[in-house]
């Protein structure tokens, strides 16, 4: 482990900068130091909603960014702002329009507005969402705020270095990488490394062996929390010696150990950090120790509630930038008039860039403010003040800081004053909140999804091919061909995951895979579901496609936060600005036990949104389903039946090239009587019920939803209701989970309560898990019985004559 002691023994990198070059540090330490203490009191003047800020971990990251090159990539936290102003990818004027909320992309690139301030991020795609090079710039992938979350995505960005160096298949993408030389640097607060995900991160990397640089700043605190109470020993390199590597060539992690407030050491410390994960692949830990936080945690609370006056006392005599300053006189470096002039200046560039920033956001709503009132008062002219409608104009008119919503809002309430009135005015209004409602959706609610041409549902349909002699093999062998023709149609293509290698996945859809295509392509993980996405996610943004395989759909759970607020908001936080077309392989349905039960889809429908959920109800489409999203550019969650792999399928003559729409259901079964909608492994219970109801009179319209997110795209489900004016919806979530959510989409979304003579249905499992064994699972969830019972007693209610009551 390496302390600021022995680093002294390591030739000085510091030694080779010039003058210029602290000072061009200090400058940019102070400007961010004023950034910090100006947004404070722009939230307290009520300009900003909220404020968090990185003052007082300005020199620490004035050195990392020095070691910081093109190609390289940050997954930190939301109090980065000095790195990314001294890596040039953040200006002053963009952090004032963050803090504000702007909603230009031109304004706040990193988030348009979209997250508070202290997010960022570079834009990796162009207009067409199409990667820029990335091997040429510095790159940022987009903060989140959940602590410890930036290090799942940290794990992959660093894999992908790993990948791009040691598959000669890779070599060719320069747009991406120059050889594996990129350093993934990723920072958090000592507080969050007491997180799960921190752990499995560092253990992640250390297996690995990736060029991961993480930097622990380490102020002692947790919000009000101290080092006492987060981590053993209160220090976190501490407890990591085992993961120190015992010599060049050997496995492990390289650990330092610095002062926040020593320049001169961090700036050497990062430099030979830096050098051997890029040149070795070893991952580095850097403990910046005795780091402040001179206004506390944010703009919700002050520290001087849980800080004793001597914690405070030490915190201001050991500001990192008032030690600078003291190192630069010592040194010699500069003089104290030079010093105390680049501070001054610094509050003035600041002030300089608020003020910009604050007029760039503030004039175009100022001049819609004055365009709405207006209206208004000619609208007034018009009708009178018989109504209240002059009484909504005065707080508006005289509102010094309204926001958009404040103009909307008014602007509803005065079209419903005049609801009955016919007038040039109250059109003007209307089609003046028309427009208004349709730009702040794309402010706002826009980039889900992709918008690119390789969004998955402008990938173009191929029809599924059989031989007239197709064999019939198990359902795995579907999948195993469709995924030998990916990976050797696309080098970029590769699986991970538990037992996805050596033995070929449990259920033996990869078999072989490794030894055609390498233990790089095809590559077994550990018991890890977080950072297998994470490794997922990262790789992905570098610009490869990843397939990252959860074993079964129960252990998304330890995977369920990263997939949400990581990937699945990734192109709506970034408006467009970044992508990671991750899949995510899984398989769940009619399994056994309480653990094993397979079917929280409420969890995931309420969690993933931003990624498709594919639930194919066997490996024919499954195989369709990968097609289609290896060949787009967004994530997605492909559900494989479990008990579907050993069914004999027919094998696709076009196996690796069929592709299968999103949001296009199947009618599996014709029917005029009732309309049944399901998916996945209830579709075999729900037809093999079908087949029992026709027994007795009834034909019953099966519909396959093929995916739940998108759902039915084009109405096909209300077709059917149209025409059998029943619909039962059945699935094996929890009472209100999918059933529900299937119910919204046909009964709101697509109307088709209009069409119904009978009172719709939902057939669920109960609300428990289901116990162990094939008895707990019958009794637990929907079985054929409950299928055929709950059609008949629809049936029954509708016709009693002519279908009495069974039981």
């Amino acid at each position: 482990m390496f302390t600021a002691e022995t680093a002294a023994d390591v030739p000085t990198r510091v030694a080779s900068l010039t003058k210029d070059d602290f000072l061009r540090d200090y400058r940019l330490g102070w400007e961010s130091r004023q950034a910090s203490l100006a947004g404070r009191k722009e939230v307290f003047m009520g300009k900003a909603k909220f404020g968090i800020f990185g003052d007082g971990k300005e020199v620490p990251q004035l050195a990392m960014a020095r070691a910081f090159r093109a190609g390289d990539w940050r997954a930190g936290y939301y109090r980065d702002q000095t790195f990314m102003l001294a890596i040039g990818e953040l200006t002053l004027q963009q952090y004032f329009a963050q803090l504000y909320a702007h909603p230009d992309v031109e304004a706040e690139p990193a988030t348009a507005g979209r997250a508070m301030n202290g997010h960022f991020g570079t834009r990796h795609l162009d207009e067409d969402g199409q990667f820029k090079n990335l091997a040429d710039s510095k790159n940022s992938s987009a903060d989140i705020s959940p602590t410890g979350g930036q290090m799942p995505r940290l794990v992959g960005l660093a894999y992908a270095s790993k990948l791009y160096r040691q598959n000669p298949e890779l070599h060719e993408l320069t747009q991406f990488s120059t050889n594996g030389n990129e350093v993934a640097f990723g920072t958090i607060g000592n507080a969050s490394t007491s997180e799960g995900m921190f752990f499995e991160a560092i253990n992640a990397a250390g297996v690995l062996q990736i060029p991961m640089l993480v930097s622990v700043w380490d102020d002692h605190y947790g919000i009000s929390v101290p080092a006492e109470y987060q981590t053993t020993k209160q220090n976190i390199s501490e407890i990591l010696k085992g993961f120190q590597r015992e010599g060049e060539g050997q496995d492990g992690f390289e650990i330092y150990r610095v002062k926040g407030w020593d320049y001169a050491t961090l700036v050497d410390t990062y430099q030979q950090a830096a050098e051997v994960c890029r040149a070795q692949h070893v991952p580095v830990l850097i403990h910046v120790q005795e780091v402040t936080q001179p206004q506390g945690h944010s703009t919700s609370g002050s520290h001087e509630r849980y800080k004793s006056k001597d914690r405070l006392s030490w915190e201001e005599e050991h500001d990192c930038l008032r030690k600078m300053r003291e190192w630069l006189l010592q040194e010699g470096h500069a003089a104290e008039h030079e010093l105390d002039a680049i501070e001054n200046e610094a509050k003035e560039t600041v002030k300089a860039a608020r003020t910009a920033a604050w007029a760039e956001f503030f004039t175009p709503i100022k001049q819609e403010r004055d365009e709405v009132v207006a209206l208004l008062n000619q609208l007034v002219a018009e009708t009178g003040t018989e109504n209240t409608l002059h009484e909504l104009v005065e707080p508006l008119q005289h509102n010094p800081t309204p926001i958009r919503a404040d103009l909307v809002r008014t602007v509803r309430r005065a079209l419903r004053q005049v609801r009955g009135t016919r007038n040039y005015t109250r059109r003007e209004l209307q089609n003046w909140l028309e427009q208004a409602l349709a730009e702040n959706a794309d402010r706002y609610n826009s980039y889900l999804f992709s918008q690119s041409e390789e969004a998955a549902l402008n990938i173009e349909e191929v029809g599924v091919e059989f031989a007239a002699d197709a064999a019939q093999v198990d359902g795995r062998e579907v999948l195993q061909a469709c995924f030998t023709a990916n990976f050797e149609r696309d080098p970029r293509i590769f699986a991970i995951g538990e037992d996805v290698g050596r033995i070929g996945d449990v259920n033996q859809a990869f078999a072989g895979l490794q030894d055609k295509f390498g233990e790089l392509r095809v590559t077994d993980t550990g018991i890890r579901e977080c950072t297998i996405i994470g490794q997922g996610i990262g790789a992905a943004m570098r610009g490869l496609r990843p397939i990252t395989e959860i074993q079964y759909l129960d252990y998304l759970l330890y995977a369920i936060q990263i997939l949400s607020d990581d990937v699945a908001c990734l192109q709506y936080r970034t408006k467009g600005g970044q992508k990671a077309p991750l899949i995510v392989r899984t398989r769940g349905h009619r399994l056994e036990g309480i653990w094993h039960s397979g079917s929280p889809i409420q969890m995931i429908l309420g969690a993933i949104r931003g990624m498709h959920l594919c639930v194919p109800r066997d490996m024919t489409q499954a195989a369709g389903f990968y097609n289609t999203l290896l060949r787009s550019d967004e994530p997605a969650i492909v559900i494989e039946c479990l008990n579907g792999y050993r069914l004999k399928e027919k094998m696709p003559r076009n196996v690796g090239e069929f592709t299968l729409p999103l949001g296009q259901p199947e009618t599996l079964r014709k029917g005029d009587d009732l309309t049944i909608v399901t998916y996945g492994s209830m579709c075999r219970i729900v037809l093999e019920a079908a087949r029992q109801l026709a027994e007795v009179g009834i034909t019953v319209e099966v519909i396959d939803v093929q995916t739940l997110l998108p759902f039915d795209v084009d109405h096909v489900i209300v077709d059917s209701i149209r025409r059998t004016n029943r619909v039962l919806f059945a699935d094996e979530d929890v009472p209100g989970g999918a059933t529900a959510y299937m119910m919204q989409q046909v009964l709101d979304e697509q109307q088709a309560y209009r069409f119904l003579d009978s009172q719709p249905r939902c057939l669920s499992a109960q609300a428990h898990r289901p116990p162990y064994g094939s008895d707990g699972d019958y009794f637990s969830k929907p079985n054929v019985e409950d299928v055929f019972d709950a059609v008949y007693e629809i049936m029954q209610e509708a016709y009693p004559k002519r279908f009495p009551a069974i039981y």
